[in-house]
């Protein structure tokens, strides 16, 4: 939905975090990651200042898939990896619609993976928040696609012997046009990433790695932990300097076909060695090495890491449609199926 429609839509009526709740009590284990994503999406539909009857949560199966019910808004709680094709379904047939599909790891990558990879395949105008925990936690811990080889599990007690899935490189290898990620602590960010992916026409995957305090806690540690979350990731944001670390001391240049994390001031490098994050670059090389930063020798990244324009679906479908009735007289389905060949069956 581009930034004009969101202001004609906002323009009569200010909206505000309590019209996006309702009065359900929020059914999420005390200390859950998904209680900030949570309030971070009332704020962010706040912000943007869609109506909420011009808004559509869906979600598949899993603790992720309960956010529907504690919208003010229209909402779907469908099956297990099905969200992405119900939600693909509702944005075709209402395309004034702003939709939201939210979804697990192990949901919309395992049983939902084959949807996923074409919702962002086609490009549907859709806000996908994909939230990684890393396990299967509405089914008591087992390993999910995207837990790490050698995770130990219920369903995995002597390690899984699989590499796992990197969400981005899903979404870079299905020609996706917008990816973001965030922590689930890190509130201002989500709400950056959550309000950049609306404004985004087509379909935005934001990542946000949550944690799961019953079956993986302290799954993303070694990067969200306070004491030392500034030095192992990066905010990226566009046209600014990939600069990061507590005292912004630290950045990323290019070293040869990759990536290198440097110290300002030190070996020779200063600021203006120091890499300009764009993120609407339509070469999608350097967002995925930027995506597959994995918090050890380079800073996992946070924020907007690729936005770029690209026709939608559901746009190109209306489009089809128009021209069809222009060209062929249609005025409803039996126009349709009356062209062509027919045949009358005694």
């Amino acid at each position: 939905m581009d930034e004009k429609n969101i202001q004609q839509q906002g323009e009569q009526q200010q909206f505000v975090q309590r019209d996006y709740k309702n009065d359900q009590t929020v059914r999420w284990c005390p200390g859950c990651g998904n209680h900030a994503i949570l309030n971070v999406l009332h704020k962010s539909m706040a912000e943007l200042g869609i109506p909420p009857h011009m808004t559509a949560v869906i979600s598949g199966i899993g603790c992720s898939s309960r956010l529907p019910y504690y919208m003010s808004t229209y909402a779907f709680h469908t099956i297990h990896g099905r969200g992405g094709a119900v939600a693909s379904g509702f944005k075709t047939a209402n395309p004034e619609m702003t939709v939201w599909q939210v979804s697990g790891d192990g949901d919309c990558l395992a049983i939902g993976g084959n949807h996923f990879i074409h919702e962002v395949r086609r490009n549907m105008d859709l806000n996908l928040l994909l939230l990684n925990n890393k396990i299967y936690g509405l089914t008591k811990g087992q390993y999910s696609p995207t837990s790490a080889r050698g995770f130990v599990s219920k369903s995995s007690p002597y390690g899984t012997v699989e590499d796992p899935f990197i969400p981005a490189e899903l979404v870079f290898g299905a020609r996706g046009t917008f990816f973001a990620r965030s922590i689930d602590m890190e509130l201002k960010i989500s709400q950056e990433c959550m309000v950049a992916a609306v404004k985004h026409t087509g379909c935005s995957v934001v990542e946000i790695l949550q944690n799961c305090m019953i079956f993986n806690d302290g799954i993303h540690k070694h990067i969200a932990d306070r004491a030392f979350r500034a030095d192992r990731t990066i905010h990226l944001v566009h046209g600014e300097k990939m600069v990061y670390g507590k005292d912004n001391d630290k950045g990323l240049v290019q070293d040869g076909f990759g990536l290198k994390a440097v110290t300002i001031g030190q070996d020779g490098y200063t600021l203006d060695d120091v890499l300009v994050h764009d993120a609407h670059c339509r070469d999608y090389f350097l967002h995925q090495q930027l995506a597959m930063m994995d918090g050890t020798d380079l800073p996992v990244a946070l924020g907007v890491i690729r936005d770029v324009e690209a026709p939608s679906y559901e746009t190109c479908v209306a489009q089809q449609v128009e021209e069809a009735k222009a060209k062929h007289g249609f005025s409803c389905l039996r126009d349709v199926i009356l062209t062509g060949d027919t045949w009358e069956v005694k």
